[in-house]
């Protein structure tokens, strides 16, 4: 395991930063005492999510002006890039939006990187870029095939950031995601995007009346109960994989990273639902659906990589951890809105 320094901190910009997983890694790097900025265009995110003090940009990321002068104004010296587009269905439906917001948007941050000498940057990937994998757990350097564009415009940037850190003095770290899930435990922020299609944010709004019911699609996938298995991991040991990511890079500055983030084991749909009836002590109501375009039967995580990397050790791994932070976020969301 590679030394990775504790003290050292550089000014951070997080792209998407008022969004989900994005706000959560603000809050890490700020309890871990990083200085921090955001930039959102609050598409999706939402302004509360920041919080109070963070220097907060509204604005887009192939906004190559307004890039320019966050960097000068902030010192600039690592981004934390998590803004794009995220639902696989959607993705299938409208590729275009994708590869814009993910692929186009993120070579115009890329570029401005470069043109400002921002050295370091970490990329938010996804286990999409592997499609369907034959095998399971899946590794990193197993083939990257991707069934949707979703998981297309994030390898494509994964590309980009490789052949750039080869012609440029930029290293980059690309964590790909499972199936992220949970809140902070503190209930500072969490998913609070309306309609959002996370099977546990699903379900707990479910769970809570916001829902009738929660759709399950797909029940005839190749896995012990018909339902897709998913490595689900949990946001805060997340964005703490990323706090300690970006320390790798400032010590090791030509060594680049690619990293899976999960836990190494998956749960089923009824399994998550299971979870959710007993931390609530209800019973959700489940309707059976067709499966939905561009979902692999099963996606689970080989650690090993980011173990041996990392000094990384999740806290909050229990799938009933998981949920019961979600739960108490959205009861929270609930009380915000009114």
């Amino acid at each position: 395991m590679s030394p990775v320094p504790s003290h050292k901190t550089v000014p951070v910009l997080v792209t998407g930063g008022a969004g989900y997983i994005g706000s959560h890694a603000v809050l890490a790097l700020l309890d871990a005492g990083w200085p921090v900025a955001v930039i959102d265009n609050l598409t999706t995110g939402f302004r509360f999510a920041v919080p109070d003090g963070v220097p907060f940009y509204e604005g887009d990321i192939e906004d190559a002006d307004l890039l320019a002068r966050i960097f000068a104004e902030q010192g600039t010296q690592a981004i934390m890039h998590f803004a794009g587009s995220i639902i696989v269905p959607e993705s299938v439906e409208n590729p275009l939006k994708y590869y814009h917001n993910n692929t186009a948007k993120s070579r115009a941050l890329v570029a401005a990187a470069v043109t400002a000498g921002v050295p370091h940057f970490i990329f938010s990937s996804t286990a999409a870029t592997y499609g369907e994998p034959e095998v399971s757990p899946v590794r990193e350097d197993c083939p990257q095939i991707p069934i949707n564009p979703y998981g297309m415009s994030k390898l494509m940037t994964e590309v980009m950031l490789k052949d750039t850190a080869a012609a440029h003095p930029i290293n980059y770290c690309a964590l790909r995601y499972f199936n992220v899930a949970g809140a902070d435990p503190q209930a500072r922020s969490g998913q609070s995007t309306a309609g959002a299609t996370h099977l546990i944010k699903v379900a707990v709004e479910a769970a809570l009346g916001k829902r009738g019911h929660v759709g399950v699609f797909g029940t005839d996938f190749d896995t012990p109960d018909g339902t897709g298995v998913r490595d689900y991991i949990h946001v805060s040991d997340l964005a703490a994989a990323h706090v300690l990511a970006l320390a790798a890079l400032i010590a090791e500055p030509k060594r680049s990273l690619t990293m899976n983030c999960g836990y190494g084991r998956g749960f089923s749909v009824m399994e998550v639902l299971d979870a959710v009836d007993r931390v609530t002590n209800l019973t959700i109501e489940r309707q059976m659906q067709p499966r939905r375009a561009g979902d692999p039967a099963a996606l689970v995580s080989d650690n090993s990589r980011i173990k041996a990397t990392l000094p990384w050790v999740p806290k909050h791994a229990e799938l009933d951890t998981i949920v019961a932070h979600a739960l108490a976020w959205e009861r929270k969301l609930a009380d915000l809105r009114d």
